[in-house]
């Protein structure tokens, strides 16, 4: 513990303030991402948007694919026009996209303002990861990075927690919450940030630009390289069903009730905290949210234990227990038994997530780590547009609620309005469960047990697996003379 309280000591005072800020970041973008799927499908009736599973999938694979491109370009911003410069501009754009998101209700709007929040997160990124690169050294490094990597994941649980809250007396209240917090950031690097010694690009920013794609180009021209980083794709399209496909499943198809129940007798307060909307069932964010708790908890064991692995054995292994933490899901409408199921997927992804740049900076040229480290962005940016695709159209036609059960009413020939503007997912749902004599509980039951909308995950399953298989093949035969 002294070496570590050494180590703090000798970090400056822009690491820490860095450290605050992304804090404030990632309280603001999860507490708006985690529950984001549920807001663009949830029935009107309770203030969320009503799109289609298809419309949401488009809209948040292709924004978050954006801002994951988006650090090839503003990296180069940053180093023109200065640190402090860019975050301003950063937070100015994130605060009021986040504030406008809360107030636009049809399709275009919301993705065009989605797409400004992107254009912030995309010039804030860089910055504060080079932030904390420039003021840590051999020496700080390892744990800054690892402190780093932990207010991360701090901010990923508060974020959603207070989100889930705010839900419950309006959704606006959670992009009004995510505004707040970045303004927070903006008084912070006014007052408080003082930029780091760097390197001033004299270049015209043409010229980066240009410049920074040429680089891209000469690393995805070593093979092995571009190869790795089409394989990764695979891996964050499965992960990323967490946040897109995961909330809105657990929204529609499991039952937390019973896990309300026990929580109420065991520790009432955790049961109330838990129960954000008030209706004795537990929230799905705060469900998915058990990923983050985990990781706070819990990386610093699974690094430790992983620390001596190749970074490639770690990746596979890590993975391939994500793929079935994940797939885990399938197999009962179990609340708790979903808990299980995330914390196994969170032991995989502390496995693997960390050891992916570890990797890149092994095998890039001593002279190219920095651009080999920026473009294993891409991945990320692939990964998400894919991941929206599964839980869009994929998502839509194997479990859908709403889709599963218009089948089911069009079978029995019941006549029930269409969804619309006056008659919301909620009242097609209550109708429907009328005329066929059930609750809304029997209704989902029937339908999980007539439609099997469990299916999703057999897909998400598949892509695990086959990107475990292909990693592994890639590590015999490209890799076979190469030491990673």
């Amino acid at each position: 513990m002294s070496n570590v309280s050494q180590v703090f000591k000798k970090l400056p005072a822009p690491f820490w303030w860095a450290n605050v800020m992304e804090l404030f970041e990632r309280l603001a973008w999860y507490g708006m991402f985690i529950p984001l799927a549920l807001y663009l499908t949830g029935s009107t009736d309770t203030g969320a948007l009503g799109f289609s599973q298809v419309q949401k999938g488009t809209l948040m694979g292709t924004v978050v694919a954006v801002l994951y491109f988006l650090p090839v370009i503003t990296g180069a911003i940053a180093d023109k026009f200065g640190f402090k410069k860019t975050l301003v501009v950063a937070y100015v754009i994130l605060s009021s996209g986040y504030f406008v998101m809360g107030q636009v209700h049809s399709y275009a709007p919301v993705f065009l303002v989605f797409l400004w929040v992107a254009l912030g997160a995309g010039l804030f990124k860089p910055v504060v990861q080079a932030t904390v690169g420039k003021t840590t050294d051999k020496d700080t490094s390892s744990i800054g990075f690892g402190f780093f990597y932990m207010i991360v994941n701090v901010g990923a649980f508060i974020g959603p927690a207070l989100a889930s809250f705010l839900r419950g007396f309006s959704w606006s209240y959670v992009f009004t919450m995510s505004a707040i917090a970045i303004l927070l950031n903006l008084l912070i690097v006014l007052i408080f940030f003082k930029e780091p010694s760097r390197e001033r690009n004299m270049d015209s920013l043409g010229k980066a630009i240009l410049q920074i794609f040429k680089n891209i180009l000469i690393a995805l021209s070593d093979l092995k390289f571009l190869v790795f980083l089409v394989l990764i794709i695979g891996f964050w399209t499965m992960y990323n069903q967490l946040f897109y496909t995961l909330p809105v499943f657990i929204d529609q198809w499991v039952h937390t009730g019973q896990m309300f129940e026990a929580l109420h007798r065991f520790w009432p307060w955790l049961a109330g905290a838990v129960d954000t909307q008030h209706e004795a069932r537990v929230a799905s964010e705060m469900l998915v949210n058990t990923d983050a708790l985990f990781i706070v908890f819990f990386q610093i064991l699974i690094s430790s234990l992983v620390m001596r692995w190749k970074p490639l054995n770690a990746m596979i292994s890590g993975m391939l227990v994500c793929a079935f933490g994940m797939s885990l899901t399938l197999l009962t409408q179990n609340g708790f038994f979903l808990v299980t199921s995330i914390f196994i997927f969170a032991v995989g992804e502390m496995s693997s997530s960390p050891k992916i740049s570890e990797y890149v900076a092994r095998i890039a040229p001593k002279d190219k780590i920095a651009l080999y480290m920026g473009c294993s962005f891409l991945p990320l940016a692939g990964g998400n547009f894919f991941a929206g695709m599964i839980s869009g159209g994929v998502y839509q036609r194997l479990s859908d609620k709403i889709t599963l059960l218009q089948q089911e009413v069009a079978v029995r020939g019941l006549d029930i309005p269409s969804i619309s503007d006056h008659f919301t997912q909620n009242q097609y749902i209550h109708r429907a469960a009328e005329l066929m004599g059930m609750n809304n509980r029997q209704l989902t039951d029937y339908l999980w047990q007539q439609y099997h909308p469990n299916r999703i995950w057999l897909v998400i399953f598949g892509i695990g697996i086959g990107t475990v298989i292909l990693m592994y093949l890639y590590d015999k035969l490209m890799l076979k003379s190469i030491k990673a």
